[in-house]
């Protein structure tokens, strides 16, 4: 593990393990658990994320300032949600979820149909109008299967019906079929000169078999049947925005995320997808802080097949072996095979649940159990140290 007479010096590059602990909570659980063991090691912390939960805590975690600002929830009910503002302000910070997000609803509110991305919308608005020219929009964690309708209606847009009638703010999923014309008119000149940067942990396209409404609106609280009224509604509506502005998002790669929020803005700005850990690694000098490092440490609350295709940990896996550096990563969930997930740079996966126990009790014990297994892991570092020794 060390040189004899070194002392190792660890990365904790942890995300949010949702529901429970922010990516700033869980490298702080992870170092406590850690030193409890008595190891001799310099940790170093890093929250991290991939464009979905945590992204905002993540990106000010080396400076910022954090704004709070009215909003609409999902729901379009009347909330506080907070942006970033970096690099001298000029740079804004938006997590989507924080105002349209799974989190700010109740299991039995969920709502594909009418869920809207109004409140991001809002978000976005209320950062331009401080100054900021540059957004970096994170796009995990949503609620919404509107293809961006809604926000795009809280930046100045109009949705028409085949009457000629506004629709009103605040669309949801279930309503995009009644719209005949998006009259982007009213948009803010603004846009016109800003950088939007979409911060994704998905290649799904827009529509299809792989796309929004199949892939995530099931979790969103949609059945069976709503799965296909939503693709039909998106159909409808990108198929519209081909016909009047001559790009077809259809099946554009990376699209459906955030139910299918990301080709609405590709659609209507200056947008660049790209993969949120990626951007955000860059941005908190992670190749930098690895630096004779013995070790990383990440984690997230499951990892799964998902894990694979973007998320958080396999971003900082990749990057850690680049530098010959191993990484380790705690989870609260385990859904995949260890072969791949050691093929894809993670050299070990730690459960962290230590008893039979529901969701529900291991979610109210995050912390804990976190610590916990931290210390076990501690343990096992601090023996080899010794042996190294």
């Amino acid at each position: 593990m060390q040189d004899r007479g070194a002392r190792v010096k660890i990365l904790i590059a942890a995300g949010a393990f949702k529901q429970s602990l922010t990516a700033a909570q869980a490298c702080t659980v992870i170092a406590r658990g850690l030193r409890e063991s008595g190891l001799d090691a310099e940790l170093l912390r890093l929250p991290i994320a991939d464009g979905g939960n945590g992204t905002l805590d993540a990106f000010l975690a080396t400076g910022g300032e954090r704004v709070t600002t009215p909003a609409l929830d999902p729901l379009l009910r009347p909330i506080q949600a907070d942006y970033g503002l970096i690099d001298g302000g000029r740079t804004a910070v938006i997590e989507m979820a924080l105002a349209s997000g799974l989190e700010l609803l109740a299991r039995d509110e969920l709502d594909a149909l009418s869920a809207s991305s109004f409140g991001a919308g809002q978000l976005m608005m209320a950062a331009l109008e401080r100054g900021a020219r540059r957004f970096i929009i994170g796009l995990g964690g949503s609620a919404t299967t509107d293809g961006g309708m809604g926000c795009l209606q809280a930046l100045g847009a109009r949705l028409l019906d085949a009457n000629g009638q506004e629709l009103p703010p605040g669309i949801g999923g279930g309503e995009l079929g009644e719209i005949a014309q998006i009259d982007a008119s009213g948009l803010d000149e603004r846009w016109r000169a800003a950088q939007i940067i979409i911060a994704s942990d998905v290649d799904n396209p827009t529509l299809g078999e792989y796309g929004a409404a199949h892939i995530f609106s099931p979790q969103k609280g949609a059945d069976a049947g709503q799965v296909a009224l939503l693709e039909r509604a998106l159909r409808h509506c990108f198929t519209l925005i081909h016909e009047q502005r001559g790009v077809d998002l259809r099946q554009a790669p990376g699209g459906g995320a955030a139910g299918a929020f990301a080709a609405g803005l590709l659609a209507f700005f200056n947008c660049e997808l790209t993969s949120g850990i990626e951007l955000m690694l860059r941005h908190n000098g992670f190749r930098d802080k690895l630096s004779g490092c013995a070790l990383v440490v990440t984690g997230e609350g499951k990892l799964d097949a998902q894990t694979l295709s973007g998320k958080a940990p396999l971003g900082v896996a990749r990057l850690a072996a680049d530098y010959g550096v191993p990484t380790i990563a705690m989870c609260g969930g385990l859904a995949i095979d260890e072969a791949e997930l050691r093929a894809a740079g993670v050299a070990a996966a730690l459960p962290i649940v230590d008893a039979p126990m529901n969701l529900e009790a291991a979610l109210d014990d995050a912390a804990g159990l976190l610590q916990r297994a931290a210390r076990r892991l501690g343990y096992l570092l601090a023996l080899r140290s010794e042996e190294a020794g």
